[in-house]
C-alpha cells in the first residue's frame, strides 16, 4: 500500500458540515462542556447524520479522555473490499485536518490477526468510521487512528480481531481507545425498535460479546455495527474491562416526530 495515500471525505455536507467553522460550532453544541473527562477502554457510538444521533455521541465523547491514537470500528455498508479490512498507511483528509493512521499499532494488529486484511477499498466510501472523525479530533487535535472495517463475521472471527486489537494495545505501551460504531434498530416502530434495542443494549452493558452477537442475530435485531460492537468488547474485557455504562438513548423520531419508522442510537463508555 501506498503511505502517502490519502482517504477523501465520502459523507462531509452529508452527514456532518464540510465546513471546518461550522463543523466546530456544531460539534461544540453536540458535544457540550467537557468537565471532567475520564480515561475509558472504548466508546460505543451511533453514525448517522448529526441531526439525527450526533447529541447521543456527543454525550459519550464528553465524558471521556481521548487519547492520541484510537482504533475506530465500523461495519461495511457498501459491501466492497475485504470482510475484515484495517488501513495500515495513509492519511484520512477530514475538514478539521489531516488524519495520519498510526501504522505501528495497525500492523502489530493486522500482524495478530488471522481474519483482518491490509485492505484500502472496504473504507472508501465507508461513512461509519468517518463519521467518528470529527467528534475525536474535536477531542483531540493530535489523533491518529487505526481504522478497521468489518462485514459479516462469525463470531469466531470476531475473537480472533478482538484479541489481536487487545494484545497489540497491551504491547504498544500507549493510552488507545477503541471505538465501536453502531446503530441500532433500523426502520422499525419506535416501541418495536426500543424492545429489540433494550435486549442488545442489556448485553453490551452486561460486557457478553457472546451473548450480543447470538441475541442480534436470533432476534433478527438490525443493529448494524453488530461486528464491531461485539469485538469491541472482547478486545475491551481482554484489556481489563469490569464495566459498561449505556449513555444515552434515542431514536429518529424524536427529531423527525415520525415514530411509525424510526432508527434506535445508543452510545457507551466501557472501562
Amino acid at each position: 500500500m501506498n503511505s502517502k495515500f490519502v482517504r477523501q471525505p465520502a459523507v462531509a455536507n452529508q452527514f456532518y458540515d464540510g465546513d471546518p467553522i461550522r463543523l466546530s460550532y456544531e460539534l461544540g453544541k453536540l458535544i457540550g462542556p467537557v468537565t471532567s473527562p475520564e480515561p475509558a477502554l472504548a466508546v460505543i457510538a451511533p453514525h448517522a447524520g448529526y441531526i439525527y444521533s450526533g447529541r447521543v455521541a456527543g454525550k459519550a465523547y464528553s465524558k471521556v479522555v481521548v487519547p492520541k491514537t484510537v482504533v475506530v470500528l465500523g461495519p461495511n455498508h457498501t459491501g466492497l473490499g475485504a470482510a475484515a479490512a484495517i488501513m495500515t498507511e495513509g492519511i484520512w483528509a477530514m475538514p478539521l485536518g489531516n488524519v495520519p493512521i498510526n501504522s505501528e499499532l495497525a500492523i502489530a494488529i493486522l500482524n495478530n490477526s488471522r481474519f483482518l486484511m491490509d485492505d484500502i477499498q472496504a473504507h472508501l466510501h465507508e461513512h461509519s468510521l468517518e463519521v467518528q472523525i470529527p467528534f475525536l479530533q474535536y477531542r483531540q487535535p493530535e489523533l491518529e487512528i487505526v481504522p478497521i472495517c468489518l462485514s459479516h463475521l462469525t463470531y469466531e472471527a470476531c475473537e480472533d480481531i478482538g484479541q489481536s486489537i487487545a494484545a497489540a494495545i497491551r504491547a504498544y505501551n500507549e493510552d488507545v481507545l477503541i471505538v465501536a460504531s453502531t446503530d441500532m434498530t433500523h426502520y422499525e416502530p419506535q416501541e418495536q425498535a426500543e424492545a429489540k434495542d433494550r435486549l442488545a443494549i442489556e448485553k453490551i452493558i452486561s460486557l457478553d460479546p457472546k451473548g450480543l452477537y447470538n441475541t442480534v442475530l436470533s432476534y433478527g435485531i438490525t443493529m448494524c455495527g453488530i461486528m464491531p460492537t461485539t469485538v469491541t468488547l472482547i478486545a475491551a474485557l481482554a484489556l481489563g474491562a469490569s464495566r459498561a455504562d449505556l449513555v444515552a438513548y434515542a431514536t429518529s423520531g424524536d427529531v423527525t416526530g415520525d415514530y411509525s419508522s424510526v432508527v434506535g442510537y445508543a452510545s457507551f463508555i466501557v472501562k
